[in-house]
């Protein structure tokens, strides 16, 4: 079971860099009035920590100690379509790497350990689509898209409720 726990605190390590790196991307998005990605960014970073959350339990069912380290620091990266590139690559790495450790964790007779990172994939991958779809819209309808897309989205709406009304 230690190579199913080095396998979950790396797991681990790399959720929490995905955590605070989207959050990082979700502050500055929301301060460039791109409202609709930056809370993209949010509720990705949430279902983040909840993958931190089910491999630290794994971690402790397994008698370990979880190791709350980040696997590296946050990228200062503050333009739309180089946040979802690296977004993007961060996915496909957890998902390659997720779906080695499934084999890895099967290989040792730890079928639950192999059934949370198979579980962990299939987020994966639905998270990296969705970065996708952006990446892809971008390009389809050129860099104003983002902006068109948060118009109506509270930005640029009038203020009825200071005026008394």
């Amino acid at each position: 079971m230690k190579k199913s726990i080095l396998l979950l605190n790396t797991a681990l390590a790399d959720e929490l860099q995905a955590v605070h790196q989207y959050l990082y991307f979700h502050f500055h998005l929301d301060d460039q009035g791109f409202k609709p990605l930056a809370q993209l960014f949010k509720r990705i970073a949430i279902q983040e920590m909840g993958h931190v959350e089910a491999l630290a339990d794994r971690i402790l069912f397994l008698k370990g100690d979880v190791e709350m380290k980040a696997a590296g620091p946050v990228e200062k990266i503050v333009e739309a379509e180089a946040i979802l590139e690296k977004a993007m690559a961060m996915e496909q790495e957890s998902a390659r790497f997720y779906n080695q450790s499934a084999l890895d964790a099967g290989a040792n007779a730890d079928s639950a350990t192999k059934y949370l990172f198979e579980e962990l994939v299939r987020q994966e991958e639905g998270h990296f689509d969705q970065f996708e779809k952006q990446a892809d819209n971008i390009k389809r309808f050129g860099p104003s898209y983002l902006a068109l897309q948060s118009f109506g989205q509270g930005g640029l709406q009038a203020s009825s409720t200071s005026s008394g009304e």
